[in-house]
């Protein structure tokens, strides 16, 4: 009886988190995790799949970064091309205010790390027809974004709202994880990890 009575309390609970649009407030309310592993079932830091799994750049693949999706354009995405760079995370709705002020600052960082690092949007809490709309209207179609409408990537990453970043070093460990309002310190955080 008691289980029934929690129940709708943490469903609420849950859904008020996931249908905020971010943290509230203009703190950073996210941490540098150093040397953190991934929040995946079954990762350990820089862990690999096998010997023979490397990425397009030859490097390990870390278990962060052993999975696939699809793009919001339909194409097929294998996320082991990511490894050997350090990779930002960008989880975002279509419809929340907070991504969109994000949009211009992380467009920014694709384009100005493009080949020191990586950026993949992961759109999710909507239907691919609204991502595909964000991605045009915000100018943010210079990175690859998955639609993620099922939500396993947010799950493998343990993520429960949108406009989070979740950054990983070159050898897949999670060094950040949060909320950046606008975008603000991106930069810096994928400058201190590609030199």
């Amino acid at each position: 009886m008691r289980a029934r009575t929690l129940l709708p309390a943490v469903l609420a609970a849950a859904l008020l988190t996931v249908t905020g649009c971010g943290s509230d407030g203009g703190t950073d309310s996210g941490s540098d995790v150093q040397g953190a592993p991934p929040k995946t079932a079954s990762s350990a830091p820089g862990s690999t799949t096998s010997d023979e799994s490397r990425g397009d750049s030859g490097a390990q693949v870390p278990e962060a970064l052993n999975f696939t999706g699809t793009t919001v354009d339909g194409k097929p995405f294998d996320a082991k091309a990511l490894a050997g760079k350090p990779t930002v995370l960008w989880f975002w709705a279509p419809w929340c205010p907070k991504c969109r002020a994000q949009a211009a600052e992380t467009a920014k960082v694709a384009a100005d790390y493009q080949g020191k690092a990586n950026v993949l949007g992961v759109a999710g809490l909507d239907k691919n027809t609204a991502m595909k709309d964000f991605v045009s209207q915000t100018g943010t179609d210079g990175f690859p974004h998955l639609s993620d409408e099922a939500g396993d990537v947010w799950k493998r990453f343990a993520v429960t709202e949108q406009s989070r970043y979740v950054i990983l070093d070159k050898d897949g460990r999670t060094v950040y994880e949060g909320v950046l309002p606008a975008g603000e310190g991106l930069a810096e955080k994928v400058a201190g990890l590609t030199g």
